[in-house]
């Protein structure tokens, strides 16, 4: 098995971090690899906003304070593929955390984890120029799985997370972020809770006839 493979099944979507700084080198490096990733007509469409520190707890209280107090804006997903949802839902607050789904309280609770960025250290704002479209979307896409295979072969973890798109508002005031850009998600960096059962369960996946047509062969 190559490290590439190895990097790729140790993936977790990490649930909770430790308090450990992430060396800025170590940051540096994964983000110089990702740097690399394919992008159309190689204009490298992505655009990240970095917060640690004193601007990272900034950041998550002015997040904490909006979802405390409203629901995020994320798109909803039809119907036909809401069923992902609940069921990664059952996964992560029913087996992994031990939540069950009557509990409201808890439940919310848990939610508003996402805008503490989960204890990690780092948080990423990834950001695409307004008048880009949908083949630009794929390549961060690319750099996204780069940046975190990088992450992951490093033994630091990442959560990416649509959530803390849920209030752009927020974050183009709290990071100073231009206005040209559009907030696509976040994703939080550090070194995962070994200790942690979210972090160990792995999430199944289809078979790949599920979502591939192979002709020819």
């Amino acid at each position: 098995m190559s490290q590439l493979d190895e990097a790729i099944r140790a993936r977790h979507s990490i649930r909770k971090f430790l308090p450990r700084p992430v060396p800025k080198e170590l940051l540096c490096e994964c983000l110089e690899l990702a740097q690399l990733a394919p992008s159309n007509s190689n204009i490298q469409p992505w655009r990240l906003f970095i917060a640690t520190g004193a601007d990272r707890d900034r950041l998550k209280e002015a997040l904490l304070a909006v979802a405390r107090e409203e629901a995020p804006h994320v798109p909803s997903l039809p119907e036909h593929f809401s069923h992902f949802r609940k069921e990664l839902g059952a996964q992560v607050y029913g087996v992994g955390m031990g939540i069950p789904s009557t509990d409201k309280e808890a439940r919310r609770a848990a939610v508003l984890r996402n805008w503490e960025f989960f204890g990690a250290p780092v948080v990423a704002i990834v950001c695409m120029d307004k008048e880009l479209g949908h083949a630009d979307a794929l390549g961060i896409g690319m750099y996204l799985q780069t940046l975190v295979l990088s992450l992951t072969a490093r033994g630091l973890g990442a959560c990416v997370q649509v959530a803390l798109a849920g209030y752009p508002e927020v974050i183009y005031k709290e990071l100073a972020v231009p206005r040209e850009l559009t907030i696509l998600c976040g994703m939080s960096i550090g070194y995962p809770d070994p200790d942690f059962p979210v972090n160990k369960l792995k999430i199944g996946r289809g078979p790949v006839e599920n979502n591939v047509v192979i002709l020819g062969y």
